[in-house]
């Protein structure tokens, strides 16, 4: 392994890499083996609500907490000991599984959104202990490839949980309940081996006011203008990612044709885009935080965005009506340039994302980045919801995925604009 991602194997950063992907892995293994048996399998069919509302529904429960305990959770991190907390989290993780296997079993629709709801307080718990420890476990110039491991790891896991979760839906409740709690145990065995990291600020109050701690959060993060300005861009991130994801499967069908396999091949190319960019930025920064990067990662972002676009006009891949396969749409020529087109979506994704979580450490101090950490959660679900809104709208004026694509990769340019006026140094030869 190259020098610059030697640490990767130490107790200072394997136990945490592990913990973080399986976590990921399983929230979404379990998300969609139960989106996939409301979708298909019928399960909640006489519940109130029907399947693609149930889906809505679902989709605004893991979310939620993100809102609510954000802020809660930045200040367990702050006050407790980071490697205790998030081996209480995958305790907790290990609690819901049990109780989701006991779902599956039962066939309860109801049960099983109150797993996936508690799913997202477990990740709400755990989410300021995974990027606001890493400085503490990392030398400074490990910093940034540290995060570029954690990145592309945690969009691997995802793509990884999906798919398997798409695959095992059918497979009985037996077999799912084995895999999500045998991904929970393992994941707090790794947890066990994390190194301690004791708290700076032992004797901090916690505030148990939910709204009163949420908005003063938000406001003492306003003040730190470097730090709310890497919040904004890496929620933009997400923003971006949501809009490409959760329309990817409607894209897929209307503008190339293609069937589920087509959807995952698409996903695919677009996650392993992220993983690799974020490796690579990680490695040409030399452990330095290069803010220039993210520039490139936006105008890139751009670019690659109405490249998809443009090529994505017209019925090239129409097939007689049907919906085609992986092998029919690799045998036309107008696939690989999409293809290449996604992974440069996926790439440039990563060459914005991880400086700017670098930056969101760095920029803090030691006692306020479990904060900082948790504000950018809070702001990341905002980002989220109104990705889903916004789409919500676009849709419904103009009926067009690709206006929708579209708008949202000129969007990158005006987020590039805003953040460079907070910000200069994102376009001048700056290191920090």
């Amino acid at each position: 392994m190259s020098t610059d991602f030697a640490f990767a194997k130490t107790r200072r950063f394997a136990p945490l890499f592990t913990t973080q992907f399986l976590g990921a892995f399983n929230d979404n293994l379990f998300k969609n083996s139960l989106f996939v048996l409301i979708s298909f399998y019928g399960l909640g069919q006489n519940a109130i609500l029907p399947a693609e509302q149930l889906l809505n529904l679902g989709s605004l429960l893991f979310v939620l907490p993100y809102f609510l305990f954000s802020a809660l959770s930045g200040q367990f991190a702050s006050r407790f000991d980071k490697a205790r907390l998030a081996q209480v989290s995958k305790i907790l993780e290990v609690a819901i599984m049990t109780l989701a296997g006991y779902g599956f079993y039962t066939a309860s629709a109801p049960l099983l959104m109150l797993c996936l709801f508690m799913m997202g307080v477990q990740s709400t718990l755990f989410g300021p202990v995974k990027y606001s420890i890493l400085p503490e476990y990392l030398h400074e110039k490990e910093l940034l490839s540290g995060n570029g491991l954690i990145e592309s790891g945690t969009f691997l896991a995802i793509l990884f949980g999906q798919m398997l979760g798409t695959a095992v839906a059918g497979a009985g409740a037996g077999v799912l309940t084995a895999l999500i709690l045998l991904v929970a145990i393992t994941g707090f065995s790794g947890s066990l081996f994390m190194p301690p990291a004791p708290s700076k600020t032992p004797d901090a109050p916690i505030d148990w006011h939910i709204i009163r701690n949420t908005k003063q959060l938000l406001q003492t993060t306003q003040r730190q203008p470097e730090l709310f300005t890497a919040i904004i861009g890496i929620s933009w991130f997400w923003f971006v990612g949501a809009v490409y994801t959760t329309q990817l499967p409607t894209f897929v069908k209307i503008h190339l044709h293609g069937n589920p396999n087509v959807f995952n091949l698409m996903l695919g190319l677009f996650s392993i885009g992220i993983a690799v960019g974020s490796i690579l930025c990680a490695k040409i920064s030399h452990g330095s935080l290069k803010l220039r990067l993210v520039t490139a990662g936006a105008i890139g972002l751009a670019i690659f965005g109405c490249l998809l676009v443009w090529l994505s006009r017209g019925t090239t891949f129409a097939n007689n009506g049907e919906l085609q396969g992986i092998v029919s749409f690799l045998s036309h020529g107008a696939a690989y340039p999409i293809i290449l087109t996604m992974l440069g979506i996926g790439f440039c994704g990563g060459f914005f994302s991880v400086p700017l979580y670098t930056w969101l450490q760095t920029a803090s101090s030691d006692e306020f980045r479990a904060h900082a950490v948790a504000a950018n959660n809070i702001v990341n679900a905002v980002f989220m919801v109104s990705a889903a809104i916004i789409s919500a709208i676009l849709l419904a004026v103009f009926g067009s995925i690709l206006v929708l694509y579209g708008t949202v990769a000129v969007g990158n340019i005006v987020l590039l604009a805003y953040l460079s006026k907070r910000a200069p140094q994102l376009f001048f030869a700056q290191s920090k």
